[in-house]
């Protein structure tokens, strides 16, 4: 039998105590049961990414007693996390005979009048720092400390800490009609649909008319979209919205000029400019093979500084003055960072490369600034009116009577040269990226090429970029998916250099980051959606339901030993769906596009007949499963490729026979597409997140008119529980 748990002998060793004080798993247990450790190259690799020097028995020894002192060396931790409705008790660092004393500041700016009272600590044996013996102490905060975040002063003796107190309520609660109750949406690749007035990519005021048109038509009350996070200023632009330069912004490449007010009050020979240049963009929508975006950009961002150069009247440059105010620090990183690539070309990991040699408080990057200040503001201007029009679309989705709106999707990280990282390199850990290890789905494993966020300037800072970053996706999304959500209790760490499956866990503290999206959503009075699929430890589904925060439920991967469950024991707190961006659609995945793609691409572990030969069991089970729970007849099973509209529909039944809260469909099931929009595992070989909404028959399917097709109209009878 296969040993489960690393051995005493193990444990024991300097190198693996290193490791796990310093939160990295030194051993794992993987999609298909099987149980590793992890190599010891791999923990030293790991451990120098978050500063953490291994290299030999010494510097182990070092760093063992340079994190233990700096844990031990404060009074209290820098982040401290409280439940509202629940006393709490905050550690402190003391003295022997100290007693600690403390208050605390609320976000408002006011005292909080509670009493905060002083106790024993963790039982734990004096230990010496610096000379001097110390134990733990304990400070008790109330019940009543009001959500948000708040200032505690910790008073020992002549000396004086600050951590910062995040008050948190206990869970997400679920909006009224989904209490007794579900809701059901559509999932969208924003890019993917155009209209007549699109420039050759779908945008925001496409994405106004799809709310719109979805609530009316067809009854739904939200759309889960791609990530809107920020991308680069100029072309070629990056195709995945999952690599994005920061995710505290959007991205304003998907503006739509003529709604911009300026575009109708402007001199009309600069109106006539872009009118031309909008004429220049016609010809994209009518692409059925590929998404354009460079031949976009570059035609719209030229009528974007026409409008912007036309200037603006007194109040709205007053608007635009308090959105730059209120962004503060964040939009000059961006755009900084987006001025620095217009002027000086695209960032690369060479050496000489600006984004290596310079700094936001470089000479030359301040000279730039100073140098072209229009550039600058120019930039600045993009986000506002991208963000207004974005804000524009979710407004029109609840005025149009959808509970929910836009469910914006949170990427899991930022590209390793993008301006979070530039302007923030202290956030993240440096030479190693994330990544999953090998799965059924990806037996290669992932390398996304993302610098992780480093859980020890989470902590020491408040988890302030985190907490920024959800409350700015609240401002224009009534749900908020976070793809990856195990990322919050743990990131599959690759270090620079080696392949996917050469990679450690390192773990973050979820209660913290669970507690923010808990605070945040209750401001918003949002939904939080956490994608939890994949190598995912039972606790994590048991802790996001503790916290209200729904996982996903996909039908294709409810399954175990060749069968699959029955919808009607999916478990409540889920958005569940039928398929996934990652895989081909319906109506593909019934006719093995999955299988035809990773033999043309070279992506299978085994033979191409092995493969399909499994794919053709799962499908068989998959039509079984829907046969035998009444969603499908028996007869219709047997050809299911010429009864292939009749099989996607009964999915999509079955669906509804599911206990969660959140049903979505997805459009291009609605249309007959049966292109995958991503294939894992490859950039240019697949033309991943570029290709364009077609119907079966390979016609471009727009805006107008979607939600009328008789497949959508279908689909949507069945999620009203009308067909």
């Amino acid at each position: 039998m296969t040993e489960r748990q690393e051995s005493e002998e193990r444990l024991a060793r300097p190198l693996i105590h290193l490791a796990r004080m310093a939160g990295i798993a030194t051993s794992y247990v993987g999609m298909s049961d099987d149980y590793h450790e992890i190599d010891d190259d791999v923990l030293v690799a790991v451990l120098a990414a978050l500063g953490l020097d291994a290299s030999d028995d010494d510097a182990i020894v070092r760093s063992t007693k340079a994190l233990l002192d700096a844990r031990r060396g404060r009074l209290v931790a820098p982040t401290v996390l409280h439940v509202a409705g629940r006393e709490s008790r905050v550690l402190v660092n003391v003295g022997v005979l100290e007693v600690p004393s403390a208050t605390i500041t609320l976000e408002s700016g006011e005292d909080y009048g509670g009493a905060i009272v002083p106790g024993p600590g963790d039982g734990a044996q004096a230990y010496p720092v610096d000379g001097r013996f110390m134990t733990t102490a304990s400070l008790t905060i109330p019940a009543d400390l009001p959500l948000g975040y708040h200032t505690l002063a910790v008073t020992v003796g002549e000396r004086t800490e600050y951590a910062r107190l995040i008050s948190v309520p206990e869970r997400v609660e679920l909006l009224d009609p989904m209490k007794g109750g579900r809701l059901w949406g559509w999932m969208a690749q924003l890019y993917s649909i155009r209209s007549a007035d699109s420039w050759g990519v779908g945008d925001y005021e496409d994405l106004k008319s799809l709310l719109t048109d979805a609530a009316h038509a067809t009854g739904a009350d939200f759309m889960l979209v791609n990530p809107l996070h920020a991308g680069e200023p100029v072309s070629p632009l990056t195709p995945s919205p999952y690599l994005p330069v920061s995710r505290r912004f959007v991205n304003f490449t998907y503006i739509r000029p003529e709604a911009i007010p300026e575009y109708a009050t402007m001199a009309d020979d600069a109106r006539r400019q872009v009118d031309e240049l909008r004429g220049e963009a016609e010809p994209l929508d009518g692409d059925a093979q590929v998404i354009d975006r460079d031949a976009m950009w570059r035609l719209k961002m030229h009528a974007l500084w026409i409008i912007f150069k036309a200037g603006r009247d007194g109040a709205r440059q007053a608007v635009f003055e308090e959105y730059k105010r209120h962004a503060g620090d964040g939009l000059e990183a961006y755009a900084t960072w987006c001025l620095c690539y217009d002027k000086w070309g695209a960032p690369s990991a060479d050496l000489g490369n600006w984004e290596r040699r310079l700094s936001k408080e470089s000479p030359e990057v301040i000279g730039l600034r100073d140098q072209f200040p229009d550039t600058l503001e120019f930039y600045r201007w993009l986000e506002w009116t991208a963000s207004e029009q974005l804000a524009g679309a979710q407004r029109a989705a609840k005025d149009a009577g959808m509970r929910i709106g836009v469910m914006a999707d949170m990427a899991v990280g930022v590209h390793p040269l993008g301006a979070d990282v530039w302007w923030n390199p202290e956030r993240f850990a440096k030479g190693a990226t994330v990544g999953a290890p090998p799965d059924m789905f990806n037996q290669q494993g992932q390398d996304w090429s993302q610098p992780p966020l480093n859980p020890i300037d989470l902590a020491a800072t408040g988890y302030e970029a985190y907490r920024t970053m959800v409350r700015d996706m609240f401002a224009y999304a009534g749900a908020v998916r976070i793809d990856h959500i195990l990322g919050l209790f743990r990131l599959w760490w690759i270090p620079e250099g080696r392949k996917p499956l050469d990679g450690a866990y390192v773990h973050y503290d979820a209660d913290v980051m669970l507690g923010i999206l808990a605070l945040e959503a209750q401001r918003a009075g949002g939904v939080v959606v956490g994608e939890d699929l994949g190598v995912v430890p039972a606790y994590v589904a048991d802790s996001l339901s503790a916290h209200g925060i729904l996982g996903c439920a996909v039908e294709w991967f409810e399954q175990r030993d060749g069968a699959f469950r029955a919808p009607g024991d999916y478990r409540p707190y889920a958005l569940a769906s039928v398929n996934t961006h990652d895989l081909p659609p319906a109506a593909g995945y019934l006719e093995f596009e999955h299988v035809k793609l990773r033999e043309r691409l070279g992506l299978l572990e085994g033979s191409a007949e092995d493969f399909e030969r499994s794919a053709r069991h799962e499908r068989d089970a998959m039509l079984r499963m829907l046969v035998d729970n009444g969603y499908l007849d028996a007869s219709l099973a047997d050809d299911p490729v010429a009864n292939e509209r009749a099989v996607v529909e009964a999915q999509y039944r079955a669906l509804t026979g599911t206990p969660c809260k959140l049903l979505a469909a997805a459009i291009v099931d609605a249309v007959g597409e049966k292109r995958a929009q991503n294939q894992p595992g490859t950039n240019n070989e697949y033309p991943n997140w570029r290709i364009p909404l077609a119907d079966a028959e390979g016609n471009p399917v727009p805006v107008e008119g979607l939600f009328e097709r008789e497949g959508a109209q279908r689909l949507a009878a069945i999620m009203n529980g009308t067909a």
